[in-house]
């Protein structure tokens, strides 16, 4: 008998280990999580076996994710998309399982047998595509909202087959009973549910938020989501069902965020442990005895369901490149088909062999899902040909707008900072063009009036249609590292002097940022945090002067451009402002001696003194390279203090 103490270490070692690569690998956590399971379980290297108790608590995992998916339920979303999500996403999952059911009933197997692989299979990854879609911007797009729409039928759709696959395992005389018991049993469930949780949820939960004890709010939370999961059970229904029924009557009361950030560790860990069940029962030798059978499933599901989608994202009136990406997201397997997929094991609803068959199948598929979406640009360009023109025809647009703008700012996304940067520059009377990859966004500012085109400024040629060239500079808007790197090493390759600044959530990756090759970066929490302490400051009665004097102080540390200033007469030079770093211009004469040295042969550093840019021939290059060599007529910006500053053009002119 394994020591549970043991076993318990050694799920955790390997599952610390096997995540954090495949997140340094950016491939999602679930697979690691199934690959720690088939690793470590009985069909390699037998470490640990799947014991009912472990089951058991694994099953809470899919308690919270259900609680996490009715927390997020709502009804004003569901009936503004309702066409979306019933028409295209029931007609989704209806046709597929319709799908599964004939390739069964083909191969021989019977009806019920495709009902519940073909449900299994239906289901896509909400976890990996909304997360795909949330980073690359792309959940507003036409192709996004299409996406969003079925998945949350499917995750609907995920409990009335919760319901019927332990059902559809009784013999054929005592299935038509006990699946009306079961519909019969929900109805009444649900209906008491809802009447009575909907008047007692508020009052409850206003009664414990008084107390502000955060310890006594989550003994609320864990009673009501398990309380509720527990009357399903016992009304012969499933845990989830009430799960997701109590975290339904919770998202209809203002507590809903709270609650969802103090059930995520539980949810997030058990669900962990769910899905290395799931790879426990993975055995790799029946896989490779049949492993033509389960690259059958493999091209089945991404060719049969993706042909599906990809026809009735047609009927739905989205143009074929929509309707490719669409069907890209949506064609492979999800973690709600491992749901679905273990409670049909333990109720014995598939046979071993198809099972392992199955499992596989989603397993690779669900795996390639981040590799399709990485490449659905790539793909809809090589199968749609009018994608070609209508981006031919996006760009030719962008460039006959920028055609007659020079010495504007290029603003990449037009979102709430996009557009108020762009209002203020505006008022100051400098061109804008700004660049955002949401056609409604751009619709409706371009019809009142804003300069807004559309395009995805992460793309070389849209940078280069903007008239990069003929601007003053870039401002990144949007909080996305990733897509910032990107732009900067376009911006490297079109236009290496341009100064490009970039707006970030925190200052975790200024240090990326900066190496690659952005001029600024605007930390959007430390701006907050210094707004807050320059207002507390205020309000404490310390006087203006001071307050302004230490926003700049910090302010100097960490924005390079801000770190010093050009004084002029009217500065003195008594007390802190003495000591504040100051900014020069110091022009090359013929006669300099720095004249066709380069800049790290003059090694200022060493007096302490910067070269925070050189202009040259009207162009003004900020952070200059070491390796740049001076030339007559430069002129230096050099940034250090007075005795400094004195002491560095003694050196650039007279040697």
């Amino acid at each position: 008998m394994q020591d549970t103490l043991s076993v318990a270490l050694l799920l955790l070692g390997a599952t610390v280990a096997v995540v954090a690569i495949f997140r340094r690998l950016s491939m999602p956590a679930i697979l690691g999580y199934l690959l720690v399971g088939a690793l470590i379980g009985p069909g390699v290297l037998g470490l640990v076996s799947a014991t009912e108790d472990q089951r058991h608590l694994a099953e809470f995992g899919v308690v919270f994710l259900m609680f996490s998916i009715g927390l997020e339920f709502s009804l004003p979303q569901l009936m503004a998309m309702r066409r979306t999500v019933f028409g295209f996403g029931g007609a989704q999952v209806a046709l597929t399982m319709a799908a599964g059911i004939g390739i069964a009933m083909a191969a021989g197997a019977s009806w019920s047998t495709g009902f519940i692989i073909g449900g299994i299979l239906a289901m896509s990854s909400t976890a990996i595509v909304s997360k795909t879609l949330s980073e690359n911007g792309q959940l507003h797009s036409p192709a996004g909202r299409q996406i969003m729409g079925v998945l949350l039928f499917q995750d609907l759709a995920v409990i009335p087959l919760l319901v019927l696959i332990p059902a559809l395992a009784l013999p054929a005389d005592e299935l038509a009973s006990a699946l009306g018991v079961a519909v019969l049993k929900a109805a009444v469930v649900l209906m008491v549910v809802l009447l009575l949780g909907q008047r007692l949820m508020r009052p409850l939960f206003h009664v414990v938020a008084k107390q502000k004890s955060s310890e006594l709010f989550v003994l609320l939370v864990l009673f009501v989501t398990l309380g509720l999961a527990w009357v399903t059970e016992m009304a012969g229904l499933s845990l989830a069902l009430g799960a997701f029924l109590a975290g339904m009557l919770i998202s209809e009361t203002e507590y809903r965020y709270q609650v969802d950030d103090y059930i995520k560790p539980f949810r997030d860990v058990l669900l962990g442990l769910f899905f290395v069940t799931i790879g426990m029962l993975l055995d790799p030798r029946s896989v490779v005895s049949h492993w033509w059978q389960v690259g059958l499933v493999l091209a089945l599901l991404l060719l049969v369901k993706g042909g599906l989608i990809l026809g009735l994202a047609r009927l739905a009136g989205n143009d074929k490149a929509v309707a490719l990406r669409v069907a890209l997201a949506l064609a492979p397997a999800g973690e709600f088909g491992f749901v679905l997929l273990s409670l049909a094991g333990r109720e014995g609803s598939l046979p071993s062999d198809t099972l392992q068959v199955v499992l596989a199948g989603a397993l690779i598929s669900m795996a390639l899902t981040p590799v399709l979406l990485a490449n659905a640009e790539r793909i809809v360009l090589h199968f749609v040909a009018s994608e070609w023109t209508q981006r031919a025809m996006a760009l030719h647009q962008l460039a006959a707008k920028s055609m007659t703008t020079k010495g504007h700012v290029v603003v990449c996304g037009y979102g709430r900072s996009g557009q108020a940067l762009a209002h203020f520059l505006e008022k100051e009377g400098i061109s804008v063009i700004a660049l955002d990859a949401d056609p409604e966004r751009v619709r409706q500012a371009a019809a009142a009036g804003d300069s807004v085109v559309f395009g995805d400024a992460s793309r070389r040629e849209v940078l280069a249609a903007a008239g990069l060239s003929r601007a003053l500079a870039v401002v990144v808007s949007f909080a996305d590292t990733h897509r910032a790197l990107t732009i900067l090493s376009h911006l490297r390759e079109l236009r290496p002097g341009i100064p490009v600044i970039v707006r970030t959530l925190d200052d975790t990756d200024v240090g990326k940022l900066r190496e690659g090759g952005a001029a600024e970066i605007v930390a959007e929490m430390v701006e907050g945090s210094l707004m807050l302490a320059t207002q507390t400051m205020m309000l404490l009665g310390v006087p203006l002067n001071k307050v302004l004097r230490r926003l700049r102080e910090e302010r100097s540390e960490r924005y390079h451009l801000m770190s010093g200033f050009f004084p002029g007469s009217s500065d003195t030079d008594d007390g802190a402002d003495s000591m504040q770093p100051r900014l020069r211009s110091v022009m090359v004469g013929p006669t300099a001696a720095c004249v066709g040295k380069t800049l790290e042969s003059l090694n200022l550093g060493a007096m302490d003194v910067e070269v925070t840019a050189v202009r040259r021939q009207g162009v003004r290059e900020t952070n200059p390279s070491p390796g740049m060599r001076l030339q007559e007529n430069d002129i230096l910006v050099l940034l250090g203090s007075q005795e400094a500053l004195a002491a560095g053009e003694i050196r650039l002119l007279q040697g």
